[in-house]
């Protein structure tokens, strides 16, 4: 079984996620962890809880889920991962950083690339990689078919989608992702968004007033 743990963190109360299975080995997803006490709170878990963490994740790269990466890979250094496409995304923080009030924040480049189809593992467990773009470019979710979980990043929210008005952002190309890749899904799967509460695929299938299918 998969344990799913969220924390709120950095004023824009982005969700970041620490996933781990039975053999206590862990994947840390969006760390936005802004300062020391959250740093502290995502450090304090794992470490509770006698994780060793083996893979840090970013479902895209816009600041909010990407302030605490540092943090982490200096941490437990691990591997760093995102989808290629969103390395422009994940280089420009550092330009504007300080007008969101972020002054000290400091750049991590990845590792390696995720890539649509593939899959990334940790201890027993394997997550499919989704490329989802339109929030941003390089976007992906990541998705368990057995326990019927995603970690969706802004692609999807409880009633709400990912703005597009961003750079790299496309409504047509963002609704296209939910239509083709999310919505395809089984109506039971959980979706743990970058931001609020969870939902589930059939819910905002249905109800979602940006992305619902027509009756």
């Amino acid at each position: 079984m998969i344990h799913i743990q969220s924390f709120t963190f950095n004023p824009f109360e982005e969700n970041t996620y620490v996933l781990f299975d039975e053999t206590r080995e862990a994947v840390i997803i969006d760390p936005g962890c802004s300062d020391k006490e959250e740093q502290q709170e995502l450090a304090g878990f794992i470490a509770s809880k006698n994780l060793q963490v083996k893979l840090l994740l970013n479902t895209h790269c816009h600041i909010d889920h990407v302030l605490g990466n540092y943090f982490v890979k200096k941490q437990y250094n691990v591997p760093f991962l995102i989808h290629p496409t969103e390395l422009p995304v994940l280089r420009a923080v550092k330009s504007y950083s300080s007008n969101y009030g972020f002054p000290s924040y400091q750049e991590v480049l990845p590792d390696g690339a995720l890539k649509d189809g593939e899959q990334v593992q940790f201890g027993s467990t394997s997550l499919d990689v989704l490329f989802v773009p339109g929030h941003s470019p390089g976007h992906v979710a990541f998705y368990h078919p057995m326990e019927k979980f995603m970690i969706a990043g802004d692609v999807l929210f409880h009633r709400s989608i990912g703005r597009t008005d961003l750079p790299g952002g496309n409504m047509e190309t963002l609704l296209s992702s939910i239509h083709k890749k999310l919505f395809v899904l089984p109506d039971e799967v959980v979706v743990h968004p970058g931001h609020g509460p969870v939902t589930t695929v059939g819910e905002e299938k249905v109800h979602n007033p940006f992305c619902a299918l027509p009756v």
